[in-house]
């Protein structure tokens, strides 16, 4: 018998073992943005009733949806289906790619924190139309966690809470005013959750102010902590106490009895 040519070989053994960029139990799918680009993102359904609550994760910069490997299916054992999402606007992290990102690259798009807020939107819309047939989260980290805030005060029909790690003012230099996000956030009627590595806390405190009523809530943490999500991840010694003020939000809209 002939020798299999070694490419053969290792693509026939990675189809076999499976894409390694997908989470534990999720399934990768494409999307388009509102601007036609292919969005890609891993879905994480571990709940089969229509009305199961569904959050949606998007990542920090320079990130990809491999943000929230660890932090998905932790999410699942509380009683909510996910989808993490590759915006434009990343690179990778974990081993995963931003696939978004590289098509962006190819097609000639713009790749800034703004451009990647249009594949934001069309994500959310993706899983109100497919998916979320309870309630939809938005969940955002670093300059996602600002543009989930902004697009929860534009688009209070997209969300129906919010939770925003390491907010702030980042879009200046992309020709934004200094209270650009703040402004938006002054028309959130959502519950919104917001959190950051302590040091982070004056990036964001005005912009919590502004958001108006009774349902919200922040947790500064007492060590340094962490910026955005990875906040979450078992490597850091305080990842506990986060999700302890994770779990209280999310307890508000859990599907389990």
């Amino acid at each position: 018998m002939a020798a299999v040519p070694r490419a053969l070989f290792i693509l026939c053994l990675a189809l076999a073992m499976g894409s390694p960029a997908a989470g534990k139990g999720a399934k990768t799918v494409t999307f388009p943005s509102e601007d036609g680009l292919e969005i890609t993102a891993d879905l994480y359904v571990a709940h089969s009733s229509a009305k199961a609550p569904f959050i949606v994760l998007f990542h920090q910069a320079n990130f990809s949806r491999g943000e929230y490997h660890e932090i998905a299916p932790k999410l699942n054992k509380l009683g909510f289906n996910c989808m993490a999402v590759d915006q434009r606007s990343g690179k990778g992290v974990n081993g995963v790619n931003n696939e978004t990102k590289a098509r962006a690259e190819k097609k000639g798009s713009g790749t800034s924190y703004v451009d990647a807020m249009p594949d934001m939107i069309a994500s959310l819309r993706y899983v109100r139309k497919n998916h979320g047939k309870g309630k939809v989260l938005g969940w955002g980290s670093s300059y996602s966690a600002a543009l989930i805030l902004k697009i929860a005060g534009d688009h209070p029909e997209l969300m129906d809470g919010v939770l925003s790690f390491a907010p702030g003012e980042y879009f200046g230099r992309q020709g934004k005013s200094k209270t650009w996000v703040k402004d938006s956030a002054s028309k959130i009627r959502c519950p919104v959750f917001i959190t950051s590595a302590k040091r982070e806390h004056g990036a964001w405190k005005g912009i919590f102010e502004a958001i108006p009523g009774k349902k919200k809530v922040n947790f500064l943490p007492k060590t340094e902590g962490q910026h955005g999500s990875r906040a979450l991840w078992e490597k850091f010694d305080d990842h506990k106490n986060y999700w302890k003020a994770v779990n209280q939000f999310l307890a508000n809209f859990s599907s389990r009895p």
